[in-house]
């Protein structure tokens, strides 16, 4: 492992670069070990914390993703950062967008910054061909949001957690060939997409398809267009081709010809 590939984060540096007047970002922290960003952020939501404050680990002992499971990384070895934002003109049956929309930053910052190719598995995971490369976990309180990103970066093949049952292969930037593994330049990417596609949502009220984010969304997905089984709270599951996102970011799953239901809180398995 190269020491380079395993610096620490700069939040000098990273609030130079991503700060500015009017901006979205109005601070970016560096913490060497929290047990969650996402709780950490929560807590200070409920005490009133403004918008726009980024929150990020250098290692978590207590990361977690949706439906309760654990997300873990070597030190230095991810991205592992946290977004408060209180979408105040959006309504709050259009937030289910806030992590798709996070979803669509983090795929276009790697793909640009990294030359890896990636794609998004609905709600909340970035691939890397059929591999788990990131995580996306939002969580609401106060009226604020707080956004959750875990995305690994060096972390070498052996160090990856082993495959979980019908859970997705993980995966990481260095096991896919990435062109750079700087972790600055990627998390300065990330925020400048999600403030970017953030604005246009506010201002569009949350509309999908006024804003631009359902088509990007579309364009990078790859869940849309696929026989999927999603599996629902409480033992049930359906199946049938992923037919779109409707405007509250549920998933719509063809069940019959003409019938499509829409799926809120689901484990998404991609059939073929």
């Amino acid at each position: 492992m190269r020491a380079e590939n395993r610096t620490p984060l700069n939040a000098a540096a990273l609030r130079r670069a991503a700060l500015r007047p009017r901006g979205l970002w109005r601070d970016i922290e560096v913490v060497e070990r929290t047990g969650s960003t996402n709780a950490d952020l929560l807590d200070r939501a409920q005490r009133g914390e403004p918008e726009g404050l980024v929150l990020a680990a250098e290692e978590q002992s207590a990361g977690r993703g949706r439906m309760g499971r654990t997300w873990v990384s070597p030190p230095r070895a991810a991205l592992t950062f946290s977004l408060l934002v209180r979408p105040a003109a959006v309504p709050p049956a259009r937030r289910g967008w806030l992590p798709l929309l996070t979803g669509v930053a983090v795929a276009a910052a790697v793909t640009d910054v990294t030359g890896v190719k990636a794609s998004l598995k609905w709600p909340n995971d970035v691939l890397a061909g059929e591999a788990k490369l990131a995580g996306i976990l939002a969580e609401a309180a106060a009226g604020a949001v707080v956004v959750g990103v875990g995305l690994n970066v060096s972390t070498a093949p052996s160090e990856l957690p082993p495959r979980a049952g019908t859970a997705l292969r993980p995966t990481s930037l260095r096991a896919e060939g990435a062109q750079a593994l700087g972790r600055e330049p990627l998390l300065l990417a990330i925020l400048a997409g999600f403030e970017r596609r953030y604005e246009a949502w506010q201002r569009a009220a949350g509309d999908p398809g006024r804003s631009g984010l359902r088509q990007e969304y579309l364009t990078w997905s790859a869940t849309i267009g696929r026989l999927v089984r999603a599996e629902l709270p409480g033992g049930h599951a359906l199946s049938g081709p992923a037919a779109g996102v409707d405007p509250d970011g549920r998933l719509l799953v063809r069940v019959s010809p003409g019938s499509e239901v829409a799926v809120a809180a689901a484990d998404v398995v991609h059939l073929r």
